[in-house]
Parts: C-alpha cells; structure tokens; sequence
C-alpha cells in the first residue's frame, strides 16, 4: 500500500521510477524510506543486512550487490560514510560496474571535489552522468524531507532527476562544474564546526562565572552571538545532557578535514579552522569516533570543571 505522500505525487502526475538507493547508514536509510514513501520502486544495497532489512520491511527490493542493482535501476543515490567507500562503489571492481542499466549517480556523500571530479570523469567513460549533491540538515531533515540539497552536475541531468531530489528537501543547483557543490558543503560544515566549538568556549565561560546556561543561550538568541549552535544543537543536546544530535564526532572530523585539505591544496591558510579540528580531534580520542559531535563541549568541561546543563525548559 501506498502512503500518502505516494497518492500525491501519483495524482500529480509524477512518473513512478525505478530507483537504487547504496548506503543504509542513519541518514540513507531515511532518504530511502522517503523514496519509498513516494511511490518509487526502490531497490537497496548495504553491507549491513540489518539495514537492508529495516528496509525490505517498508517496501524495498534487496539487491545481492552494488552491480547486481545498477543492472535494475535508472538511478542510482549513494549516501556513503568516506571518499574512499564513494569511489569504490562508484569506480572500484567490487561496485557498480560498466555496462550498467543506470543513467545518473546521485553522491549525497560528502567527498571533497576532487574525490567528485574523479568519480564523474570515471562514470562518464562508462556512460554515467554523476551528480554531485551534497546535502545538510542531518537526521532531522531526512526523515521530513527537509535537507538542503546542493547539486552540480549538467543541467539536463538536474532537470532530469530534480523532482526526486525534492523528496528529500529544497535542492540548490550551484554549478555545472563537476565537484562545485562539494566545495559549498565543506564550506558550509566548517562554518557548522566553528560555530559549535566557539559555543561552546563561551557557555564553559559563562558557566564557570556562574552563569545559567539556559539564560545564556535565551540572550545569546537575542543577540549578535546568535548562530546555529546555540539555535539549535546546545538547547537539543547539550543543555539536556542528551549528546544526541545525530552527527558522529567521527564524521564532523573528516569534513573538516576535507575541508582543510582542499584549502591547502589552492594555498589558503586555515587558522581557525585548524584550531576547530584540533578541538574534534580531542573530543574523538577523548570520547570515541561515534560519539556525538556535540560532545565538543565535554573537552572544554573536563577542563574547567563546569558541565553546561540546564534542568528547565531549553526551548
């Protein structure tokens, strides 16, 4: 049976397509679901086969290998942990393969653009347009449809698989330049990373002098200091003492670094950002690769002896 969301795009019109979908991780397995949910025929591949599961249950079909699927679909979407598993599934002898039934190989990793222009030079000697895109939003945003989606790729090609793409969010078409939009979501998750580690600097500060941290966020809110930490991540998951943001520390750590590494390779100097990676790379031997990225703020804690917690209302 349909959802709702699959009566709608059915009433509208929207041609029902035979989709692959590679990479059930937490983010993935929900892009995939909404896929699903839209009425689409949506075979799944992961290695987990508690994930491929999860999946079959709502309705997609198991393929025995990323092959096996890329000979079945038009489209193939790719939600992978590191650059080096995207290029594997994308180029690799154990991935899709050549003479495949698939057009289009959507990246919704986040790979840094040279990683992006090698997979879309690679796929097209095979007859596959890449499409780069990127997404933001985390868990949050995937399972409601609400993930900011940057894409580049040739524009026939985001004419082509656009209204998928809008089961997922609002997507942004940056460039045809193969690996442009890689390079706006590793600018953007820099931004993300320093914002969260100079929050939490200052709410270990105000805390140590005594301040109520649910104030501080309140006026900070209200004020210049105002961004997508204390917005969104302190009140969630830090004030609570949940940690539950739904972003590995392992993760924020290899975007950063990304980041930092195609920085270098055009010859910008990163000073801040470098201070932000040390500060993840702490907070990863301290706590561990899958810990919350939120847990930032632990470090500054330890060392201060002041937790940032608050037992009222956050909101």
């Amino acid at each position: 049976m349909r959802t709702d969301l699959g009566q709608i795009q059915m009433k509208a019109g929207i041609k029902m397509r035979k989709l692959g979908f590679i990479g059930l991780g937490k983010m993935g397995a929900l892009m995939a679901n909404r896929l699903i949910a839209a009425g689409h025929a949506v075979s799944v591949f992961d290695t987990n086969e508690q994930a491929v599961a999860g999946l079959q249950r709502l309705g997609a079909q198991r393929a025995a290998s990323a092959r096996e699927l890329a000979n079945e679909v038009e489209v193939i979407f790719a939600s992978l942990p590191t650059p080096d598993v995207v290029k594997a599934v994308a180029l690799g002898p154990e991935g899709i393969g050549t003479n495949t039934a698939a057009k289009y190989f959507v990246d919704l990793s986040t790979t840094g653009p040279r990683v992006a222009r090698a997979v879309a030079e690679g796929l097209a000697e095979r007859g596959i347009t890449a499409i780069d895109c990127p997404v933001s939003g985390g868990m949050a945003g995937a399972k409601n449809g609400t993930l900011a989606l940057m894409v580049s790729c040739p524009k026939p090609a985001y004419e082509s698989v656009k209204s998928l793409l809008e089961v997922f969010g609002r997507p942004t078409f940056v460039s045809e330049a193969a690996g442009a939009a890689q390079t706006l979501k590793l600018a953007n998750n820099l931004l993300a990373a320093c914002a969260i580690a100079i929050s939490s600097e200052a709410f270990v500060f105000g805390v140590k002098g005594g301040l109520d941290p649910a104030v501080m966020c309140d006026v900070f809110n209200q004020s210049s200091g105002r961004n997508t930490a204390t917005v969104d991540k302190f009140p969630r998951s830090v004030l609570t003492g949940t940690f539950d943001f739904g972003f590995s520390t392992a993760l924020a750590y290899k975007d950063v670094r990304l980041c930092l590494e195609e920085a270098e390779a055009m010859g910008i100097p990163t000073p801040v950002g470098n201070a932000v990676r040390q500060m993840l790379c702490i907070t990863q031997s301290l706590f561990g690769p899958e810990s919350d990225f939120t847990s930032v703020v632990r470090p500054y804690e330890q060392w201060a002896q002041a937790e940032v917690r608050s037992a009222g209302d956050t909101t």
